[in-house]
């Protein structure tokens, strides 16, 4: 939320004690007027409003003194209370978010200070709290789903066995050994998505560009048993991080633009460069028209792309969910761009890892030399 600046809490508490100091000592000074250079006879006049014991030097200070300790401890009280609002309803929030609810938003009001500041963390912090808890949730759910099916499909092909024992099994121990490598290649993909998400690898010294090499040269049969070329260009792209997994990254990449790629004359481009204190992967295919609003959506677990070209080779659904939690892990940007003519451009940024940074890093948008047309 944008607050105009403010007084800090600390500023404000100040000069609402020493007002109430400063108007303390007015009415002191007030009083001591009154009580001491009254003219006797002012005090005769009034006498039948003022007690006797008031009419003497001591207690008249006695009182004096009482009365501002009074007002002292009212006026603070008044203060404290106020001060201290928003942190009751920091408080408040705190304790609703402790029993489960978080939907409820502090929403504190105001300029900006310590308080409204921690508010504006606190909301934003539940914002994303709530977010990740959804997508979890979602991705149960879909991870639920998903290991049932081939389970429901093993459970079907067992019933048909137990109910027909002359039944010939060669049939049905290939379908069975098809449905556990799928449910085995999907429960490695959930187990490598968790581990991404964990961050738990040692982080070493990587070239992009060899692995890209290495990458390539593993898929390139497939590709060549589809009619696709592969291009792969660039120069050094040395980054930190995990080696297996941004070989996954890449093996994915390359992968998904091989199954979703053209019928035939088809290709494929996976290039490495450093710009802008960066180093880029970028991984460009062939194949049909893709609009913005699909492309945003194949970044999320078990989404396939149902406008895409589907093969027998088709994944899980957790490919480019894979490459964006490994990405993210290593603290760098993925972007997804459909090109005008048909297919798909990823483009992976990742810091740099070099001892002199001279240029300041640039999101992949304002890289004019990144442009995914051909």
């Amino acid at each position: 939320m944008a607050r105009p600046d403010g007084l800090s809490v600390r500023l404000k508490l100040t000069i609402s004690y020493a007002g109430l100091l400063i108007f303390a000592g007015i009415l002191m000074v007030a009083a001591i007027g009154v009580f001491y250079y009254v003219p006797d006879a002012a005090i005769t006049v009034l006498g039948r409003y003022v007690p006797n014991m008031l009419r003497e030097p001591v207690p008249r200070a006695s009182a004096v003194l009482s009365f501002l300790w009074l007002f002292g401890l009212v006026g603070g009280w008044f203060l404290a209370g106020r001060m201290l609002a928003p942190l009751a309803r920091i408080t408040d929030a705190t304790r609703k978010v402790a029993s489960g609810s978080l939907t409820h938003r502090i929403g504190l009001e105001g300029s900006n200070d310590e308080f409204r500041e921690l508010a504006d963390s606190f909301d934003a912090m539940l914002v994303r709290l709530e977010a990740h808890v959804g997508e979890q949730r979602r991705f149960a759910a879909n991870a639920s789903h998903e290991l049932r099916t081939p389970l429901a499909i093993t459970q079907t092909l067992l019933d048909v066995a137990r109910s027909d024992p002359n039944r010939i099994t060669t049939e049905l121990i290939e379908r069975l050994y098809t449905v556990n490598a799928r449910a085995i290649t999907l429960t490695e993909a959930l187990l490598m998505l968790s581990r991404a998400d964990q961050r738990s690898f040692t982080p070493e010294a990587v070239d992009l560009s060899l692995i890209a090499d290495e990458a390539t040269e593993t898929l390139l049969p497939l590709a060549e048993q589809r009619g696709l070329s592969i291009e792969t260009c660039g120069e050094l792209a040395p980054t930190i991080g995990s080696a297996a997994l941004l070989l996954q990254v890449t093996m994915n990449l390359v992968h998904n633009a091989i199954v979703h790629n053209l019928p035939e004359r088809g290709w494929i481009s996976v290039t490495t460069s450093v710009e802008h204190n960066m180093v880029l992967l970028k991984v460009e295919n062939s194949g049909e028209q893709l609009s913005p609003s699909v492309v945003a959506t194949l970044v999320e677990p078990f989404r396939r792309g149902s406008e895409r070209i589907q093969t027998s080779h088709a994944g899980v659904g957790l490919g480019l969910a894979i490459v964006k939690s490994i990405v993210h892990a290593h603290d760098g940007l993925l972007k997804l761009t459909p090109r005008e003519a048909g297919g798909l451009c990823v483009c992976v940024q990742l810091p740099l890892h070099v001892d002199h940074a001279v240029v300041p890093p640039a999101p992949i948008d304002a890289q004019p030399t990144s442009n995914c047309s051909i």
